[in-house]
Protein backbone atom coordinates (compact mmCIF):
# COMPACT_ATOMS: atom_id res chain seq x y z
CA UNK A 1 0.00 0.00 0.00
CA UNK A 2 1.19 3.52 -0.74
CA UNK A 3 1.41 6.16 1.95
CA UNK A 4 0.23 9.20 -0.05
CA UNK A 5 -3.49 9.78 -0.08
CA UNK A 6 -5.72 11.09 -2.83
CA UNK A 7 -9.27 12.21 -3.48
CA UNK A 8 -9.91 8.86 -5.10
CA UNK A 9 -8.82 7.28 -1.85
CA UNK A 10 -11.47 9.27 -0.05
CA UNK A 11 -9.33 11.44 2.25
CA UNK A 12 -9.10 14.82 0.52
CA UNK A 13 -7.43 17.75 2.23
CA UNK A 14 -4.44 15.91 3.70
CA UNK A 15 -1.30 17.81 2.70
CA UNK A 16 1.28 15.30 3.88
CA UNK A 17 1.33 11.50 3.79
CA UNK A 18 0.77 9.50 6.93
CA UNK A 19 3.96 8.39 8.65
CA UNK A 20 2.96 4.75 9.14
CA UNK A 21 -0.15 3.78 7.15
CA UNK A 22 0.93 0.14 7.35
CA UNK A 23 0.66 0.21 11.14
CA UNK A 24 -2.85 1.63 10.89
CA UNK A 25 -3.80 -1.18 8.50
CA UNK A 26 -2.31 -3.73 10.90
CA UNK A 27 -4.27 -2.33 13.83
CA UNK A 28 -7.50 -2.47 11.83
CA UNK A 29 -6.65 -6.00 10.76
CA UNK A 30 -6.13 -7.14 14.36
CA UNK A 31 -9.59 -5.81 15.16
CA UNK A 32 -11.07 -7.82 12.31
CA UNK A 33 -9.06 -10.84 13.51
CA UNK A 34 -10.70 -10.57 16.94
CA UNK A 35 -14.19 -10.19 15.47
CA UNK A 36 -13.65 -13.01 12.98
CA UNK A 37 -12.51 -15.36 15.73
CA UNK A 38 -15.54 -14.45 17.85
CA UNK A 39 -17.95 -14.95 14.96
CA UNK A 40 -16.71 -18.31 13.71
CA UNK A 41 -15.33 -20.09 16.80
CA UNK A 42 -18.73 -21.23 18.03
CA UNK A 43 -19.18 -23.23 14.83
CA UNK A 44 -16.35 -25.50 15.91
CA UNK A 45 -17.75 -25.94 19.42
CA UNK A 46 -21.44 -26.68 18.80
CA UNK A 47 -21.32 -30.21 20.29
CA UNK A 48 -19.65 -28.89 23.46
CA UNK A 49 -22.15 -26.04 23.81
CA UNK A 50 -25.07 -28.39 23.19
CA UNK A 51 -23.88 -30.87 25.81
CA UNK A 52 -23.11 -28.23 28.44
CA UNK A 53 -26.44 -26.42 28.01
CA UNK A 54 -28.52 -29.60 27.50
CA UNK A 55 -29.82 -28.71 24.03
CA UNK A 56 -29.55 -30.37 20.60
CA UNK A 57 -26.84 -29.43 18.13
CA UNK A 58 -29.34 -27.67 15.80
CA UNK A 59 -30.61 -25.73 18.82
CA UNK A 60 -27.05 -24.79 19.70
CA UNK A 61 -26.78 -23.52 16.12
CA UNK A 62 -29.29 -20.82 17.09
CA UNK A 63 -26.46 -19.20 19.07
CA UNK A 64 -24.80 -18.56 15.70
CA UNK A 65 -27.99 -17.01 14.40
CA UNK A 66 -28.33 -14.83 17.52
CA UNK A 67 -24.89 -13.30 16.94
CA UNK A 68 -25.65 -12.80 13.27
CA UNK A 69 -28.94 -11.07 14.05
CA UNK A 70 -27.06 -8.80 16.45
CA UNK A 71 -24.91 -7.73 13.53
CA UNK A 72 -27.97 -7.23 11.32
CA UNK A 73 -29.63 -4.96 13.91
CA UNK A 74 -26.53 -3.28 15.30
CA UNK A 75 -24.91 -2.24 12.03
CA UNK A 76 -27.58 0.20 10.81
CA UNK A 77 -28.51 1.44 14.29
CA UNK A 78 -24.96 2.21 15.40
CA UNK A 79 -23.92 3.56 11.98
CA UNK A 80 -26.75 6.08 12.00
CA UNK A 81 -26.37 7.08 15.65
CA UNK A 82 -22.59 7.52 15.27
CA UNK A 83 -22.69 9.31 11.90
CA UNK A 84 -20.91 12.39 13.31
CA UNK A 85 -18.33 10.56 15.43
CA UNK A 86 -14.63 10.67 14.68
CA UNK A 87 -13.68 7.41 12.99
CA UNK A 88 -10.88 6.39 15.34
CA UNK A 89 -12.92 7.04 18.47
CA UNK A 90 -15.82 5.07 17.01
CA UNK A 91 -13.61 2.10 16.12
CA UNK A 92 -12.12 2.00 19.62
CA UNK A 93 -15.55 2.20 21.24
CA UNK A 94 -16.88 -0.61 19.06
CA UNK A 95 -13.97 -2.88 19.96
CA UNK A 96 -14.49 -2.24 23.68
CA UNK A 97 -18.18 -3.11 23.42
CA UNK A 98 -17.27 -6.26 21.48
CA UNK A 99 -14.77 -7.26 24.19
CA UNK A 100 -17.38 -6.78 26.92
CA UNK A 101 -19.92 -8.86 24.99
CA UNK A 102 -17.51 -11.77 24.71
CA UNK A 103 -16.45 -11.71 28.35
CA UNK A 104 -20.13 -11.71 29.29
CA UNK A 105 -20.81 -14.61 26.89
CA UNK A 106 -18.14 -16.65 28.67
CA UNK A 107 -20.08 -16.21 31.92
CA UNK A 108 -23.55 -16.91 30.47
CA UNK A 109 -25.50 -19.14 32.92
CA UNK A 110 -27.83 -20.78 30.41
CA UNK A 111 -29.02 -21.19 26.83
CA UNK A 112 -31.38 -18.19 26.73
CA UNK A 113 -28.83 -15.86 28.33
CA UNK A 114 -26.12 -17.04 25.95
CA UNK A 115 -28.32 -16.25 22.94
CA UNK A 116 -29.06 -12.78 24.31
CA UNK A 117 -25.40 -12.06 25.01
CA UNK A 118 -24.29 -13.31 21.59
CA UNK A 119 -26.85 -10.95 20.07
CA UNK A 120 -25.32 -8.08 22.07
CA UNK A 121 -21.76 -9.09 21.15
CA UNK A 122 -22.69 -9.04 17.48
CA UNK A 123 -24.03 -5.48 17.48
CA UNK A 124 -20.65 -3.66 16.98
CA UNK A 125 -19.51 -6.09 14.25
CA UNK A 126 -21.00 -4.53 11.12
CA UNK A 127 -20.29 -0.93 12.02
CA UNK A 128 -16.68 -1.80 12.86
CA UNK A 129 -16.06 -3.45 9.50
CA UNK A 130 -17.92 -0.73 7.64
CA UNK A 131 -15.95 2.12 9.21
CA UNK A 132 -12.68 0.17 8.99
CA UNK A 133 -13.30 -0.38 5.27
CA UNK A 134 -13.85 3.36 4.75
CA UNK A 135 -10.67 4.20 6.64
CA UNK A 136 -8.69 1.56 4.74
CA UNK A 137 -9.97 2.85 1.39
CA UNK A 138 -8.90 6.30 2.48
CA UNK A 139 -5.38 5.05 3.15
CA UNK A 140 -5.13 3.41 -0.26
CA UNK A 141 -3.38 4.55 -3.39
CA UNK A 142 -5.66 5.30 -6.38
CA UNK A 143 -7.10 2.18 -7.98
CA UNK A 144 -6.32 -0.02 -4.97
CA UNK A 145 -9.39 0.48 -2.80
CA UNK A 146 -10.55 -3.15 -3.01
CA UNK A 147 -7.08 -4.35 -2.05
CA UNK A 148 -7.08 -2.00 0.94
CA UNK A 149 -10.44 -3.35 2.03
CA UNK A 150 -9.06 -6.83 1.45
CA UNK A 151 -6.18 -6.10 3.82
CA UNK A 152 -8.62 -5.28 6.60
CA UNK A 153 -10.63 -8.38 5.73
CA UNK A 154 -7.42 -10.41 5.91
CA UNK A 155 -7.73 -10.23 9.67
CA UNK A 156 -11.13 -11.90 9.38
CA UNK A 157 -9.86 -14.61 7.08
CA UNK A 158 -6.72 -15.21 9.14
CA UNK A 159 -9.01 -15.61 12.13
CA UNK A 160 -10.54 -18.65 10.50
CA UNK A 161 -7.08 -20.01 9.73
CA UNK A 162 -5.39 -19.30 13.08
CA UNK A 163 -7.73 -17.77 15.63
CA UNK A 164 -10.66 -20.16 15.27
CA UNK A 165 -8.61 -23.38 15.43
CA UNK A 166 -6.72 -22.00 18.46
CA UNK A 167 -9.90 -20.96 20.22
CA UNK A 168 -11.58 -24.26 19.32
CA UNK A 169 -8.61 -26.16 20.76
CA UNK A 170 -8.82 -24.11 23.96
CA UNK A 171 -12.57 -24.72 24.04
CA UNK A 172 -12.12 -28.47 23.77
CA UNK A 173 -9.38 -28.42 26.41
CA UNK A 174 -10.84 -25.99 28.97
CA UNK A 175 -14.49 -25.73 27.93
CA UNK A 176 -16.21 -23.61 25.30
CA UNK A 177 -16.31 -20.57 27.62
CA UNK A 178 -12.52 -20.22 27.42
CA UNK A 179 -12.83 -19.48 23.72
CA UNK A 180 -14.87 -16.34 24.40
CA UNK A 181 -12.39 -15.18 27.06
CA UNK A 182 -9.65 -15.39 24.42
CA UNK A 183 -11.75 -13.38 21.95
CA UNK A 184 -12.41 -10.68 24.55
CA UNK A 185 -8.68 -10.36 25.24
CA UNK A 186 -7.97 -10.04 21.50
CA UNK A 187 -10.54 -7.24 21.26
CA UNK A 188 -8.92 -5.29 24.10
CA UNK A 189 -5.55 -5.53 22.35
CA UNK A 190 -7.10 -4.33 19.08
CA UNK A 191 -8.73 -1.34 20.80
CA UNK A 192 -5.36 -0.25 22.22
CA UNK A 193 -3.58 -0.59 18.86
CA UNK A 194 -6.29 1.27 16.94
CA UNK A 195 -6.12 4.14 19.41
CA UNK A 196 -2.35 4.34 18.97
CA UNK A 197 -1.91 3.73 15.22
CA UNK A 198 -5.01 4.89 13.32
CA UNK A 199 -5.01 8.61 12.42
CA UNK A 200 -7.76 10.85 13.78
CA UNK A 201 -10.40 11.11 11.08
CA UNK A 202 -13.48 13.27 11.29
CA UNK A 203 -16.79 12.58 9.61
CA UNK A 204 -17.31 14.42 6.30
CA UNK A 205 -18.77 17.94 6.48
CA UNK A 206 -22.53 17.80 6.86
CA UNK A 207 -22.58 14.23 8.14
CA UNK A 208 -25.78 13.42 10.01
CA UNK A 209 -28.08 10.49 10.79
CA UNK A 210 -30.59 11.73 8.21
CA UNK A 211 -27.97 11.86 5.47
CA UNK A 212 -26.88 8.33 6.29
CA UNK A 213 -30.47 7.14 6.04
CA UNK A 214 -30.48 8.46 2.48
CA UNK A 215 -28.74 5.24 1.42
CA UNK A 216 -32.00 3.40 1.95
CA UNK A 217 -33.58 5.22 -1.00
CA UNK A 218 -31.09 3.73 -3.46
CA UNK A 219 -32.16 0.65 -5.44
CA UNK A 220 -28.58 -0.47 -6.02
CA UNK A 221 -27.81 -0.39 -2.31
CA UNK A 222 -30.69 -2.75 -1.59
CA UNK A 223 -29.87 -5.06 -4.50
CA UNK A 224 -26.21 -5.27 -3.53
CA UNK A 225 -27.20 -6.06 0.04
CA UNK A 226 -29.59 -8.71 -1.27
CA UNK A 227 -26.78 -10.43 -3.17
CA UNK A 228 -24.77 -10.80 0.03
CA UNK A 229 -27.68 -11.63 2.34
CA UNK A 230 -28.93 -14.46 0.15
CA UNK A 231 -26.06 -15.58 -2.06
CA UNK A 232 -23.45 -15.78 0.69
CA UNK A 233 -25.71 -17.85 2.94
CA UNK A 234 -24.54 -21.07 1.33
CA UNK A 235 -21.14 -20.86 3.00
CA UNK A 236 -22.77 -20.64 6.43
CA UNK A 237 -25.29 -23.39 5.73
CA UNK A 238 -22.36 -25.78 5.31
CA UNK A 239 -19.77 -24.38 7.69
CA UNK A 240 -22.16 -24.02 10.64
CA UNK A 241 -22.46 -27.82 10.77
CA UNK A 242 -19.11 -28.83 9.32
CA UNK A 243 -17.84 -30.43 12.53
CA UNK A 244 -20.72 -32.89 13.12
CA UNK A 245 -20.97 -33.55 9.37
CA UNK A 246 -17.31 -34.50 9.00
CA UNK A 247 -17.36 -36.56 12.20
CA UNK A 248 -20.64 -38.42 11.55
CA UNK A 249 -20.48 -38.78 7.75
CA UNK A 250 -16.78 -38.86 6.84
CA UNK A 251 -15.57 -40.43 10.09
CA UNK A 252 -13.18 -37.60 10.90
CA UNK A 253 -11.61 -38.08 14.36
CA UNK A 254 -12.13 -35.27 16.84
CA UNK A 255 -8.44 -34.41 16.74
CA UNK A 256 -8.77 -33.67 13.02
CA UNK A 257 -11.38 -30.94 13.48
CA UNK A 258 -8.86 -28.09 13.97
CA UNK A 259 -7.14 -29.17 10.74
CA UNK A 260 -10.39 -28.96 8.79
CA UNK A 261 -11.18 -25.58 10.33
CA UNK A 262 -7.70 -24.37 9.38
CA UNK A 263 -8.22 -25.54 5.79
CA UNK A 264 -11.43 -23.55 5.64
CA UNK A 265 -9.54 -20.54 6.96
CA UNK A 266 -6.78 -21.01 4.40
CA UNK A 267 -9.41 -21.05 1.69
CA UNK A 268 -10.79 -17.76 3.01
CA UNK A 269 -7.33 -16.18 2.99
CA UNK A 270 -6.75 -17.26 -0.60
CA UNK A 271 -10.21 -16.14 -1.65
CA UNK A 272 -9.87 -12.75 0.03
CA UNK A 273 -6.53 -12.01 -1.65
CA UNK A 274 -7.67 -13.11 -5.11
CA UNK A 275 -11.11 -11.57 -4.77
CA UNK A 276 -9.81 -8.12 -3.80
CA UNK A 277 -7.41 -8.06 -6.74
CA UNK A 278 -10.08 -9.24 -9.17
CA UNK A 279 -12.53 -6.65 -7.85
CA UNK A 280 -10.08 -3.81 -8.56
CA UNK A 281 -9.91 -5.04 -12.16
CA UNK A 282 -13.51 -6.07 -12.89
CA UNK A 283 -15.92 -5.45 -10.05
CA UNK A 284 -19.29 -6.82 -11.15
CA UNK A 285 -17.89 -9.80 -13.11
CA UNK A 286 -16.10 -10.82 -9.91
CA UNK A 287 -19.40 -10.78 -7.99
CA UNK A 288 -21.22 -12.88 -10.60
CA UNK A 289 -18.33 -15.28 -11.07
CA UNK A 290 -18.02 -15.99 -7.37
CA UNK A 291 -21.72 -16.81 -7.09
CA UNK A 292 -21.36 -19.38 -9.87
CA UNK A 293 -18.26 -20.79 -8.16
CA UNK A 294 -20.22 -21.04 -4.91
CA UNK A 295 -22.90 -23.15 -6.56
CA UNK A 296 -20.29 -25.55 -7.94
CA UNK A 297 -18.38 -26.15 -4.70
CA UNK A 298 -21.50 -26.36 -2.52
CA UNK A 299 -23.09 -29.01 -4.72
CA UNK A 300 -19.78 -30.89 -4.70
CA UNK A 301 -19.84 -30.95 -0.88
CA UNK A 302 -22.89 -33.24 -0.93
CA UNK A 303 -20.80 -35.90 -2.65
CA UNK A 304 -17.35 -35.32 -1.12
CA UNK A 305 -18.41 -35.16 2.56
CA UNK A 306 -18.31 -38.99 2.74
CA UNK A 307 -14.51 -38.83 2.47
CA UNK A 308 -12.17 -37.20 4.98
CA UNK A 309 -9.68 -36.15 2.30
CA UNK A 310 -12.13 -35.05 -0.40
CA UNK A 311 -14.39 -33.40 2.16
CA UNK A 312 -11.49 -31.44 3.64
CA UNK A 313 -10.39 -30.27 0.18
CA UNK A 314 -13.95 -29.24 -0.63
CA UNK A 315 -14.19 -27.27 2.63
CA UNK A 316 -11.04 -25.38 1.57
CA UNK A 317 -12.74 -24.56 -1.75
CA UNK A 318 -15.91 -23.40 0.01
CA UNK A 319 -13.73 -21.04 2.04
CA UNK A 320 -12.51 -19.38 -1.18
CA UNK A 321 -16.03 -18.12 -1.90
CA UNK A 322 -15.32 -15.30 0.56
CA UNK A 323 -13.73 -13.64 -2.48
CA UNK A 324 -17.11 -12.00 -3.07
CA UNK A 325 -16.84 -9.91 0.13
CA UNK A 326 -14.36 -7.17 -0.91
CA UNK A 327 -16.22 -6.81 -4.21
CA UNK A 328 -19.59 -6.29 -2.55
CA UNK A 329 -18.07 -3.89 -0.01
CA UNK A 330 -16.56 -1.77 -2.79
CA UNK A 331 -19.79 -1.87 -4.81
CA UNK A 332 -21.74 -0.51 -1.85
CA UNK A 333 -19.22 2.29 -1.36
CA UNK A 334 -19.56 3.18 -5.03
CA UNK A 335 -23.36 3.34 -5.13
CA UNK A 336 -24.14 4.78 -1.69
CA UNK A 337 -23.50 8.44 -2.48
CA UNK A 338 -22.95 10.43 0.73
CA UNK A 339 -24.38 7.71 3.01
CA UNK A 340 -21.08 5.87 3.20
CA UNK A 341 -21.02 4.68 6.81
CA UNK A 342 -24.49 3.17 6.80
CA UNK A 343 -23.99 1.47 3.44
CA UNK A 344 -20.59 0.06 4.42
CA UNK A 345 -21.95 -1.20 7.74
CA UNK A 346 -25.04 -2.69 6.12
CA UNK A 347 -22.78 -4.88 4.00
CA UNK A 348 -21.93 -6.81 7.15
CA UNK A 349 -25.56 -6.86 8.17
CA UNK A 350 -26.15 -8.58 4.85
CA UNK A 351 -23.35 -11.07 5.42
CA UNK A 352 -24.67 -11.89 8.86
CA UNK A 353 -28.20 -12.16 7.56
CA UNK A 354 -26.61 -14.77 5.31
CA UNK A 355 -25.04 -16.31 8.42
CA UNK A 356 -28.38 -16.46 10.23
CA UNK A 357 -30.27 -17.62 7.15
CA UNK A 358 -27.76 -20.29 6.21
CA UNK A 359 -27.39 -21.68 9.73
CA UNK A 360 -31.17 -21.67 10.27
CA UNK A 361 -32.18 -23.34 6.98
CA UNK A 362 -29.28 -25.78 7.23
CA UNK A 363 -30.45 -26.73 10.72
CA UNK A 364 -34.02 -27.15 9.47
CA UNK A 365 -32.83 -29.52 6.74
CA UNK A 366 -30.89 -31.62 9.25
CA UNK A 367 -33.77 -31.66 11.76
CA UNK A 368 -36.14 -32.73 8.99
CA UNK A 369 -34.10 -35.89 8.54
CA UNK A 370 -32.51 -34.93 5.20
CA UNK A 371 -29.05 -35.78 6.50
CA UNK A 372 -25.95 -33.81 7.42
CA UNK A 373 -24.89 -33.35 3.79
CA UNK A 374 -28.22 -31.72 2.89
CA UNK A 375 -26.61 -28.43 3.91
CA UNK A 376 -24.73 -28.53 0.60
CA UNK A 377 -28.01 -28.49 -1.36
CA UNK A 378 -29.33 -25.71 0.87
CA UNK A 379 -26.19 -23.69 0.23
CA UNK A 380 -26.29 -24.19 -3.53
CA UNK A 381 -29.92 -23.04 -3.68
CA UNK A 382 -29.07 -19.92 -1.68
CA UNK A 383 -26.17 -19.12 -4.02
CA UNK A 384 -28.47 -19.63 -7.01
CA UNK A 385 -30.99 -17.22 -5.50
CA UNK A 386 -28.17 -14.72 -4.96
CA UNK A 387 -27.20 -15.06 -8.61
CA UNK A 388 -30.76 -14.12 -9.55
CA UNK A 389 -30.52 -10.96 -7.42
CA UNK A 390 -27.18 -10.19 -9.09
CA UNK A 391 -28.80 -10.41 -12.53
CA UNK A 392 -31.54 -8.06 -11.34
CA UNK A 393 -28.91 -5.60 -10.06
CA UNK A 394 -27.06 -5.62 -13.40
CA UNK A 395 -30.26 -4.93 -15.35
CA UNK A 396 -31.28 -2.18 -12.93
CA UNK A 397 -27.86 -0.51 -13.17
CA UNK A 398 -28.14 -0.42 -16.96
CA UNK A 399 -31.48 1.36 -16.71
CA UNK A 400 -30.33 3.72 -13.92
CA UNK A 401 -26.54 4.25 -14.02
CA UNK A 402 -24.85 5.25 -10.75
CA UNK A 403 -21.74 7.32 -10.12
CA UNK A 404 -18.80 6.53 -7.85
CA UNK A 405 -18.80 8.19 -4.44
CA UNK A 406 -15.90 10.40 -3.36
CA UNK A 407 -14.76 12.09 -0.17
CA UNK A 408 -15.55 9.47 2.42
CA UNK A 409 -13.79 10.89 5.49
CA UNK A 410 -11.29 13.62 6.30
CA UNK A 411 -8.23 13.59 8.51
CA UNK A 412 -8.21 15.90 11.50
CA UNK A 413 -5.13 18.14 11.27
Amino acid sequence: MSAPLSTDAGLPGLSTPLAHPGRAMLALGIGSFAIGTGEFVIMGLLPEVAQDLSVTIPQAGHVISAYALGVVVGAPVLAVLAATWGRRALLVALMLVFALGNFASAAAPGYARLNALRFAAGMPHGTYFGVAALVAAGLAAPGQRARAIGLVMTGLTLATLLGVPLAAWLGQLFGWRAAFVLVGAMALLAAALIHREVPAMAAPPGASPLRELGALRNHQVWLTLGIGAIGFGGLFAVFSYVKPTMINVAGLPLAGVPVVLALFGLGMVVGNVLGSRLADRALMPTVGGMLVWSIVVLVAYVFTAQSVVLGAINIFLIGTTVAICPALQLRLMDVAGEAQVLAAALNHSAFNMANALGAWIGGLAISAGLGWTSTGWVGALLALAGLSVFAWAVLDARRRPVGVAKGLVRVVP
